[in-house]
């Protein structure tokens, strides 16, 4: 009689169903069951696409089978197929996926809702992963979504596939792919997932209308492929992109990626490749790309979509963080380093040395720091920015500055890459750092940024210091132990290494 009536209860109302702990929606795939926990319905490991194995590895993302009996979602799925991993730089366990489970079954995703109803329209945040296109998974512990659900957020977080299984091109799967384009699985996926938001995310309290992407690093430039790519056109409204984009490097080209595809095939066609275990696959050495020009998912370069007015409409929340640029070799002596200055900016160099210093061996350590940040990070989200700001978009940016507390080996780098993603999240009982109470503070204050930015597409309110729009002033939100707005005072040389990476 109870599964009687909780199907009954499905089919007039379609609502969220919380009994005995136990909640169950109605998806269009079927229903699934989740938990309840500190007031929220949470499901983990819902499919949102059929696995990709067998005969549909490189293959874009099919639908998948559909279910009748309630499908239990309360632990997170697989992770993507990678490498196993392990603590590196300052990325400890609760930056990285759990080693296992590990799978090319790996195409689900998670949400977590405070809604009590399916009417109540709530804003969504869909969370992108980062892991240069190699590696990640939407259940680290720094990803987890109570925290924003709390603030009245459906928050949701998505698997994609990644390396060879994500970014693999070969001239017989453009062949067979009726688009004359392979190699953007990854991509696909991440669309994929934004589908079944839009289809479904009302189903679990969300509102389909007022969708927010966001990422971080790998997943920031994921975050600017999707305004980029027409196939995301309409599915989101907002982006958040933290580390990361697309606009002075040129992806790969589809022509080269099929081409490095062959040589690694070395003749044996797309059914033996298919069946290959994913594990000795991944032992053939191959150089993954990540996202290539296709003519489908990407038509063009990054640049050149938003350039021509062809990117999706988007409010922006972007910026980057202080210490991103991490040296993984000696650094060079201050005269060899000086060399690179003067070879890259030409003569401009003497301007490029009153912030890229070189006196000193010590000196010429940070500057080299500092021009990777700015090569790799600051000058993709500066240059979005920039540019969306000047056709008059709505866009805000910020600099994390916070030297994340450590101690030992891990304290001297600063507020290095991905030390924002807790704060941001507001999810700093997951780290294993020694956080103050201004670590605290400092979380409340800009995950509620980031949650007003989701509800509204402004960060400002709830009596939060004024975040200016960005615009010719070039102000921007410094996050620090203090957090304030004020002029962003890297800018002119951000411009003057653009203009030298744009000649060369």
């Amino acid at each position: 009689m109870r599964s009687l009536f909780i199907a009954l209860f499905l089919l007039l109302a379609g609502s969220i169903l919380a009994q005995d702990n136990l909640t169950v929606v109605n998806t269009s795939a079927g229903p699934v069951s989740g938990t309840v926990a500190n007031g929220l319905h949470i499901f983990k490991g819902i499919p949102f696409a059929a696995p990709p194995i067998r005969e549909l590895r490189w293959k874009a993302p099919q639908p998948v089978k559909s279910w009748t009996s309630v499908l239990p979602c309360v632990a997170f799925s697989a992770s993507p197929m990678q490498t196993k991993p392990a603590p590196f730089g300052p990325w400890t366990w609760p930056y990285l996926i759990e080693p296992s489970p590990i799978s090319e079954d790996c195409l689900y995703l998670n949400v977590w809702t405070a809604a009590k109803t399916n009417k109540e329209k709530l804003p969504v945040l869909v969370w992108i992963y980062g892991g240069g296109f190699t590696s990640g998974g939407s259940s680290c512990k720094i990803y987890d979504g109570t925290a924003m659900a709390s603030k009245g957020i459906v928050f949701v977080s998505i698997n994609y596939r990644v390396g060879i299984f994500g970014f693999f091109a070969h001239p017989a799967l453009s062949a067979e792919s009726g688009r004359n384009a392979s190699g953007n699985y990854g991509l696909m996926d991440q669309v994929a997932a934004l589908q079944w938001v839009k289809k479904n995310i009302a189903a679990f309290g969300g509102d389909p209308n007022n969708v927010t992407i966001a990422g971080q690093s790998a997943g920031s430039m994921s975050v600017n492929a999707m305004v980029a790519t027409p196939l995301a056109k309409g599915l989101f409204q907002k982006a958040i992109a933290e580390s990361g984009a697309s606009f002075t490097r040129n992806n790969g080209k589809l022509a080269q990626a099929e081409q490095d595809g062959l040589t690694f095939a070395s003749g044996a066609s797309l059914e033996a490749l298919r069946n290959i275990n994913a594990e000795e696959l991944m032992k053939k050495p191959y150089m993954s790309r990540g996202p290539i020009i296709d003519g489908y998912v990407l038509p063009t370069q990054v640049a050149e979509i938003f350039n021509s007015g062809k990117a999706n409409d988007v409010a922006l929340l972007t910026g980057w963080n202080q210490d991103e640029g991490l040296l993984f070799g000696p650094p060079k002596k201050a005269d060899d380093f000086r060399k690179d200055i003067v070879n890259l900016f030409g003569p401009d160099s003497s301007a490029a040395f009153e912030y890229y210093k070189a006196g000193t061996d010590e000196e010429a350590t940070k500057g080299q720091q500092d021009l990777l940040r700015d090569q790799v990070f600051g000058m993709q989200n500066y240059i979005w920015a920039t540019s969306e700001a000047a056709k008059g978009k709505k866009v805000y940016v910020y600099r994390f500055n916070r030297k994340v507390p450590a101690t030992g080996e891990l304290a001297r780098y600063g507020a290095f890459h991905t030390g924002e993603v807790p704060y941001a999240y507001d999810n700093l009982k997951y780290g294993d750092r020694p956080y103050e109470a201004a670590d605290q503070q400092l979380a409340t204050l800009i995950s509620s940024y980031w949650a007003n930015f989701i509800k509204s597409g402004d960060p400002n309110g709830n009596s939060l210091p004024k975040w200016p729009l960005y615009d010719a002033k070039k102000q921007v939100m410094n996050f620090d132990v203090n957090a304030a707005a004020a002029p962003m005072l890297d800018a002119k040389y951000l411009e003057l290494l653009y203009s030298k990476m744009k000649k060369n």
